[in-house]
């Protein structure tokens, strides 16, 4: 028996070794591993379908028969950034679809320009193709944006609309297209300094790989910038248009993409509702996700949907 012990034991610390060593060869690999693992548990299932020609990939969870609703994620992001609400809302009745955008996660990386009315075609097509002929169409940061333009172009896919912290009219932004393709640890630093408040410092192993990840998909990351900056997809004069419920969830402490954006936006689009996260920076989905999901239920679950409200929410 004492063998017995004796081997399980060094069994196990040779596994513990193994996955310490894996660990650091690679972080970032390990990490969204463990975060599909937990998806996976919670019956979101991972899924790839064709559109225009395009692999794309996506996530969806939640019945059959539930109420469809599409999550699109931001700039030089993917599907599991939305991980924390994917299970939440589908336990919530929702069916939920969050495809990774061309260019981005493990969709197709083919060779155009990734502007916003790219990205807005892609969503536009990848609906029909799941089987969804309306839902309601939330966006994150340029997901939002992606999210509002589909509503401005093709008003009869969206029920009900939630801009979370989201791009699309015109700021003067304090910051350049480098930020978000660093090449060193100072510059990561004044990534996550730019996307939430008072950010961990990660272990240069850590740092090093993330920046690694980065830089992998910058090409991409550049050109949708340059696409954004240019100009011709500014919804600043579109906005008026949207008759579609909608709600505007933004942080507090966003720097990247400030407040005061989401106010204008707020009052730009008729009837629209907003909710501000106390405390949270922009990555309030993620980050503040309990107050997030209670204003996200109590607008999309509505009856008759909320028009004109404005409240404030403790982010914890």
């Amino acid at each position: 028996m004492k063998k017995l012990l004796r081997a399980l034991a060094l069994a196990l610390l040779l596994l513990l070794v193994a996955l310490g060593v894996t660990f650091y060869a690679n972080p970032i690999g390990v990490a969204d591993q463990q975060v599909r693992f937990n998806l996976w548990l919670a019956r979101v299932h991972s899924r790839y379908i064709l559109v225009d020609g395009y692999r794309i990939h996506y996530f969806e969870a939640g019945p059959a028969a539930g109420t469809p609703l599409v999550l699109i994620h931001g700039l030089g992001s993917r599907g599991e950034d939305w991980a924390p609400l994917i299970p939440p809302l589908a336990a919530a009745g929702f069916h939920v679809f969050v495809p990774d955008l061309l260019g981005y996660g493990r969709s197709a990386t083919p060779d155009i320009d990734y502007s916003i009315s790219s990205e807005v075609k892609l969503v536009a097509d990848f609906m029909p193709a799941v089987g969804l002929t309306h839902a309601d169409v939330g966006g994150w940061s340029m997901g939002g944006w992606v999210a509002a333009q589909l509503t401005v172009d093709r008003p009869a896919l969206v029920d009900r609309l939630v801009l979370y912290d989201s791009a699309g009219i015109y700021f003067p932004a304090t910051f350049d297209a480098s930020l978000f393709t660093p090449t060193d640890r100072a510059g990561l630093i004044h990534l996550t300094e730019m996307l939430q408040p008072m950010p961990a410092r990660l272990p240069g192993f850590i740092a090093d790989a993330a920046i690694e990840k980065l830089q992998r998909g910058a090409w991409v990351v550049t050109r949708s910038v340059s696409a954004m900056t240019s100009g011709r997809d500014l919804l600043d004069f579109r906005l008026a248009s949207i008759r579609k419920p909608t709600l505007i969830v933004w942080g507090s402490r966003d720097v990247l993409i400030p407040p005061s954006v989401g106010e204008s936006m707020h009052h730009l689009i008729p009837n629209s509702s907003m909710t501000l996260i106390e405390g949270c920076g922009h990555l309030a989905p993620a980050q503040c996700t309990a107050p997030v999901l209670a204003t996200t239920l109590q607008f999309l679950k509505s009856n008759p949907p909320l028009q004109n409200v404005e409240q404030t929410l403790p982010g914890h």
